[in-house]
Parts: C-alpha cells; sequence; structure tokens
C-alpha cells in the first residue's frame, strides 16, 4: 500500500489559498499541546510518589515494635528499614520522573523554535503571493479597461472619419493612439505582474514541499519521542514495584526467621522469677480464750 504523505495531500486549486499548509499547522499544535499535557501528567505524578516517599520515611521513623525481643524484633526492624528504603526509592522515582519531563520539555521547545523559522519564512511567502495576486489581478483590470478605452476610440475615430474636419480627424487619431499605447503599457504591466506572480508561484510550490517534508519529519519525531517516553515512564513504574517487591521479600524472609517458641523462651529466660510455687495454706483458725491452755490450767489449781 502506498504511503500517504504531507506534500501530497495538502494543496488548494485556489492559489490564494493556505487552506493545506494551515491545516498542518493547526495539527502541530495540536501535538505540541499533548507533549504539553503529557510533561504537566509526568510532573504531577512526580509530585504524587514524592508526596508519597515522603510520608513513608515518616512513616517509617515512628516506633514500631521498641518493647519487643529477638527474632519477632529483628523481623520487625527489617520491617522498618525496607519501608524506609521503599520510601527512598519512591523519592528516587519522583526525581526520575522530573527528569523524563524536563527531556520532553526541551524536546518540545526546541521543535518549535525550529519551526518558527520554517512557519516565518512560509507566511512571508503567502504574503508576498497574495499581495502580488492582487497587483496582478488589478493590472489585469486595468489592462481589460485600456483595451476598451483604446477599441472605443478606434470605434470613434472610424465613425467620424468622413464626416468631421481634417482638424477633427488628427484629434480622434491622436486620441486613438494614445489609447493605443496606454493599452499597450497596460499589457506590458499585466505580463510583467503574470510573469512575475508566475515565478513567486513556483517559488511558493517548491518551499511549500520542502515545509511539508519538514512539518511532517518533525511529527514523526515527536509521535515517536511521546511513545518512547510513555513506554520508558512505565518502565520506570514496574522497575518500582519491583523493587519494592524485592525489598517487602526481605521482610517476607526475615519473618520466616521467626520463632514463636525460641522467643516465648527468650522471655523466659530473661524475665524469669522462679520455678517454686508457694506451698500450700495452713489453717490456723484463733482459739477462744476460755479453751486456751493457760485457762484451763489455772482453772484445775482451784481444786486442790
Amino acid at each position: 500500500m502506498r504511503e500517504l504523505h504531507f506534500k501530497d495531500n495538502f494543496w488548494n486549486t485556489d492559489v490564494t489559498s493556505t487552506a493545506g499548509y494551515d491545516s498542518i499547522i493547526q495539527h502541530l499544535n495540536d501535538g505540541k499541546r499533548t507533549c504539553k499535557e503529557i510533561e504537566d501528567f509526568m510532573k504531577a505524578r512526580a509530585v504524587i510518589e514524592e508526596k508519597y516517599g515522603k510520608e513513608l520515611l515518616a512513616l517509617s521513623k515512628k516506633v514500631c515494635g521498641s518493647s519487643e525481643m529477638n527474632t519477632l524484633k529483628r523481623s520487625l526492624d527489617v520491617f522498618k528499614l525496607q519501608t524506609e528504603n521503599v520510601s527512598l526509592s519512591h523519592l528516587h522515582l519522583a526525581q526520575t520522573m522530573r527528569e523524563e519531563a524536563k527531556k520532553l520539555e526541551d524536546f518540545r521547545e526546541k521543535q518549535k523554535e525550529t519551526r518558527k523559522k520554517v512557519e516565518q519564512q512560509m507566511d512571508v511567502l503567502h504574503k508576498q503571493k497574495a499581495a502580488q495576486y492582487k497587483k496582478t489581478t488589478e493590472a489585469k483590470k486595468t489592462y481589460e479597461q485600456k483595451c476598451r478605452d483604446k477599441e472605443e476610440a478606434e470605434q470613434n475615430m472610424n465613425r467620424n472619419a468622413t464626416t468631421s474636419s481634417s482638424k477633427q480627424q488628427e484629434k480622434l487619431y491622436a486620441k486613438t493612439q494614445q489609447a493605443k499605447q496606454t493599452a499597450e503599457e497596460a499589457d506590458r504591466v499585466y505580463s510583467q505582474n503574470v510573469s512575475l506572480l508566475g515565478k513567486m508561484r513556483e517559488e511558493w510550490l517548491n518551499e511549500h514541499v520542502k515545509a511539508c517534508e519538514f512539518f511532517e519529519k518533525q511529527e514523526m519525531e515527536r509521535i515517536n519521542t511521546l511513545r518512547n517516553g510513555v513506554w520508558t515512564h512505565l518502565n520506570h513504574l514496574s522497575q518500582q514495584c519491583v523493587t519494592s517487591d524485592e525489598l517487602y521479600e526481605d521482610v517476607r524472609k526475615s519473618l520466616e526467621q521467626c520463632n514463636i517458641q525460641e522467643d516465648i523462651e527468650h522471655f523466659i529466660n530473661l524475665r524469669r522469677t522462679g520455678d517454686k510455687p508457694p506451698a500450700g495454706y495452713m489453717n490456723q483458725q484463733k482459739v477462744p480464750w476460755y479453751e486456751s491452755a493457760f485457762f484451763v490450767c489455772c482453772a484445775s489449781l482451784q481444786y486442790y
């Protein structure tokens, strides 16, 4: 299938029309706007990543399991450390996204400046072509009017050739000759303008083709840059997921080393208070005074 190109599809039969050129420029402006939108999108995403990274970093500094001991404590320490590392990776990702957005901004500005020169050149040609077309049209109208004036003068001279005096005939002849000369001058000016318009048209045709080729090349570069830019952006996001998972995997491995029985025994060995429980409680009820041994003894002595 034959490929389509700008230079073959943006013409107009009206020599003064710039509709095809204007259509290309509008498309390029839309493309520039898309570049800016994606650039802003990446910057906004970088802000989100930076905010998340900073909040996660602050969270990793908070107390978490400070009273724990042994294997669970080690696992929680790894958990906090890797949370901090994940936060740092998000901060790094935010910076990377800013750099990618800056590259896109530089590309957009470079294209704008390069395109500006071509647009200025084409605008000059369009104005010159339109001005020359107007001059040629006016010259044509003048030429046609002078031709009519010449014909009218000749007809007037012929009509009065037999009825007018020799002096009047001389005046009519002089007027006819003047009209003829004026018509010839108008013809020369008209022909000169037509020739100049033709040359200007050829120059514009050549420059229009060059501009179309240049704009098409720019558009191909823009599409390729945006496609690769978004692709790279997604690669960074995917890599962030991989990095986070690798860091979390370290936490999971540490949790696998957490030994419940070992932690129980560690606590016992560290904080034990003894292995003997208290003895049983003996029943030691108080004897009433009249049943005490002293009272019984004194009472028995009274009988002797």
